[in-house]
């Protein structure tokens, strides 16, 4: 199971954390990732981490602006995200799945969140 929270509205410049906390059948997990889904738009991969040894991906559009990190001991995954733009308004979703290869295709992803809400205005 995957709980994202920390959704909010913000005024572009701003900054939002989300977390996604991973517990139950989700253990066998080593690469989690972030994805957002704007009304009318398909979903897409922001970022991803690989818990094993700390590698990162990021899409284009959030690199320099967006941090995802882990936090083993509390089984959380992360999402820093500064400098927002009203075009990261969207739903953003968490996803947990094993291996670490085509991070950024939904198809892959064994897990996934129910979603928090992120408007940039």
């Amino acid at each position: 199971q995957l709980v994202e929270s920390g959704g909010d509205s913000v005024q572009a410049g701003g900054s939002l954390r989300l977390s996604c906390a991973a517990s139950g059948n989700t253990y066998s997990s080593n690469c989690y990732a972030w994805f957002r889904q704007a009304p009318g738009k398909e979903r897409e991969g922001v970022a991803a981490i690989y818990t094993l040894n700390g590698d990162t991906n990021y899409a284009d559009s959030v690199k320099g602006r967006f941090t995802i990190s882990q936090d083993n001991a509390k089984n959380t995954v992360y999402l820093q995200m500064d400098s927002l733009m009203p075009e990261d308004s969207a739903v953003y979703f968490c996803a947990a799945k094993s291996g670490w290869f085509y991070n950024f295709d939904d198809t892959v992803y064994t897990f996934w969140g129910q979603g928090t809400q992120v408007t940039v205005s």
